[in-house]
């Protein structure tokens, strides 16, 4: 099974290709424009064991909004297009990740349902060129055009950079587990309704 997929998305607000192989070894490509997101995007990538190249060129002369939540909408359009039709993944994922005085939880379901539940209290407002309020941003996006449902409790953090690199480990531990192929269920769409 090839479970790559390549996506682009032009607007007035950003340029942005994104390659992916979710069976890949980890491998990364990051040029956002903003170091912080190319670093959580590395985590998706070496953590999810899911090659990525991800380029955008966005109005940053603006602020980082447009670039970050689009971003995340086209990994998503991305995931969308390489699941296909979901025979045989596992489905649900989960982590908990610690970094130092940081601890959180993500649990995800490739439900075919997009929802984003997100419980954390960032202790800044920036880490490095990155606007805290856009993490959100970036999963609305990805769970808006990957059609999963996707739960994000920071449950413990004091430092910034720590909260928001135990988000992202945590999340790309959770998509690697729901993605992975179930040799009990090969071929089989994981669901009563025989469709997701």
């Amino acid at each position: 099974m090839n479970r790559t997929a390549a996506v682009t998305r032009k607007t007035a607000e950003t340029n942005i290709r994104v390659a992916l192989n979710l069976d890949g070894t980890g491998q990364a490509k990051l040029n956002t424009g903003i170091g912080f997101l190319d670093h959580m995007l590395d985590q998706i990538a070496r953590h999810g064991l899911i090659d990525l190249d991800i380029a955008c060129e966005g109005d940053l002369h603006i602020d980082g909004h447009h670039t970050v939540e689009d971003v995340g909408i086209t990994l998503g359009q991305a995931f969308a297009q390489a699941i296909g039709d979901k025979k045989g993944i596992r489905r649900y994922g989960h982590a908990y990740v610690p970094l130092d005085e940081a601890l959180s939880r993500v649990v995800v379901d490739f439900s075919g349902r997009p929802g984003l539940h997100m419980d954390v209290n960032f202790t800044s407002g920036m880490i490095g060129a990155l606007d805290t309020q856009l993490v959100f941003e970036f999963f609305q996006g990805f769970v808006n055009h990957a059609l999963c449902t996707l739960h994000i409790d920071n449950l413990k953090g004091v430092n910034a950079h720590h909260q928001c690199e135990t988000i992202f480990k945590a999340f790309a531990r959770a998509i690697r587990a729901a993605l992975e192929l179930d040799p009990r269920s090969a071929g089989v769409i994981p669901s009563t309704k025989g469709s997701l």
